[in-house]
């Protein structure tokens, strides 16, 4: 396991409210890998909904995220920081895809217009 006064340090600096949930996996070896996700939106209506992340290295090697059971709200040039974790550690990232759902079946798919990415190990913060 991880120490949470190691996370401190991470998770103090930012300015506006950061949720944090220390997980571990399901599965052998139930090492879970954090990252934060740091995006901004370009959509000029506010979107409501949750987002999967995608990884990719260099060898084709693909990991993805678990949906965050808490949905986002993204409005237009604001910052949207989330925790989201995945069951191994890509270290030499090639790709990222982001996947965003409502989880509603009514009304057409909404998309969301990323201005800005950054997706920051917290696990390794060198990164």
């Amino acid at each position: 396991g991880y120490h949470a006064d190691k996370w401190k340090k991470m998770l103090i600096p930012y300015s506006s409210p950061t949720k944090a949930y220390f997980d571990t996996s399901d599965e052998d070896p139930f090492c879970m890998y954090d990252y934060l996700l740091d995006i901004t939106t370009w959509n000029k209506s506010i979107r409501r909904g949750f987002i999967k992340v995608k990884v990719i290295d260099y060898a084709g090697n693909t990991v993805e995220s678990q949906m965050n059971s808490e949905a986002s709200t993204f409005q237009q040039y604001k910052r949207v920081k989330i925790l989201t974790g995945f069951h191994q550690d890509i270290e030499k990232i090639a790709k990222i895809s982001l996947t965003f759902s409502t989880k509603t079946l009514i009304g057409p798919p909404k998309k969301l217009r990323i201005l800005q990415m950054k997706l920051k190990s917290l696990n390794n913060p060198k990164r």
